[in-house]
């Protein structure tokens, strides 16, 4: 049975770094986190059977903090690249086959945000991937978001819209390759480990194992409690304590809002909206205040996007380190 690499998608803060660490403590797989390929270099540096199009894009590779972490080999790289076919895919499988070889595992995978923008660039490149697609309540998300980030104070309207673009994508893939594409709640993750997991692995192919539940496959990750953003957690055990949080840290107008334009597609996926009531005073701030300026910027979001989706992204600034040690060509 042919068992291609497994991608895992989804946008930040919604479980995607706990089922990371859950599939890489599967005896067969190797996960890869934050790696970014299919974002921020597929087919950003033109044909790659041209070297120098090939050696600008392993320079950036080579520069990049999030795949430096893999110790990758510039020369073992350069040299199995020219021995097949020289397409972005190949390179990247390269890089996940020989950090899968250092772990001793015969299948890789690689958990990066947003993959599923490019699902049917990757199933075409990988007739056996697998996709898993995290989704979670977007009241809770952007909770998570807001607390981990003091940024996302008041953005609701950005929020929205960020998840409506991911599931309004799950749902489209899923009933384009409903073979290869798994869609799972974080919530249904957190309350029903086993048998969530043991679904997963049907879906993947493999055997289930109840080492998956240890985390071992991700000291970091396992460690410190897990990548909640409401403080420490106890390490090794998977926490319901962060579902409905969204009560505590969202205000009722940014519910509102959020429920207004959500709702359809959270009810879809059994995420029930709150009864939210408002006096005549609240009603008048909300509709004149708070509904055009999250409008406002729920609209900016898609259109960055979309600029964004035409365009292709670069790599952040932060991201780009200036002389890796020990990668030199």
């Amino acid at each position: 049975m042919d068992r291609g690499p497994v991608f895992l998608a989804g946008i930040e803060r919604s479980g995607t770094s706990l089922m990371y660490a859950l599939l890489a403590s599967h005896p067969n797989i190797a996960m890869t986190r934050r790696t970014n390929l299919w974002t921020f270099f597929n087919n950003q540096y033109g044909d790659l059977s041209l070297p120098g199009n090939f050696e600008r894009c392993l320079n950036a590779m080579m520069h990049y903090k999030r795949l430096l972490v893999l110790k990758p080999d510039p020369d073992r790289l350069r040299r199995e690249f020219w021995q097949g076919e020289p397409t972005y895919a190949r390179l990247f499988t390269l890089l996940e086959e020989h950090h899968a070889e250092k772990l001793g595992k015969p299948r890789w995978g690689d958990k990066s945000l947003n993959t599923e923008r490019y699902v049917e660039a990757i199933f075409a490149a990988y007739p056996a991937a697998r996709m898993i697609h995290m989704l979670r309540d977007p009241r809770d998300r952007y909770a998570s978001s807001r607390t981990r980030w003091k940024k996302m104070k008041g953005k609701v309207g950005a929020g929205t819209a960020m998840w409506l673009s991911s599931v309004g994508l799950a749902g489209r893939n899923r009933q384009r390759y409903p073979d290869r594409y798994k869609i799972v709640r974080y919530e249904t993750l957190a309350t029903q480990p086993e048998e969530t997991l043991r679904e997963v692995c049907a879906f993947l192919n493999e055997d289930y194992t109840p080492a998956m539940l240890t985390m071992e496959g991700a000291p970091g990750h396992r460690d410190k409690g897990g990548n909640s953003s409401y403080g420490w957690r106890e390490p090794d055990r998977i926490s319901t304590g962060s579902i409905g949080r969204y009560r505590q840290v969202m205000s009722r107008r940014e519910m509102a809002f959020m429920q207004a334009y959500a709702r359809r597609d959270m009810l879809a996926w059994g995420y029930l909206p709150e009864p939210i009531q408002f006096s005549l005073g609240e009603q008048l701030g909300f509709y004149l205040g708070d509904w055009p300026a999250n409008l406002v910027r729920m609209v900016g979001w898609r259109a960055r996007d979309a600029i964004q989706n035409r365009r292709g992204r670069t790599l952040p600034p932060y991201t780009i380190v200036a002389e890796p040690e020990g990668t030199r060509a």
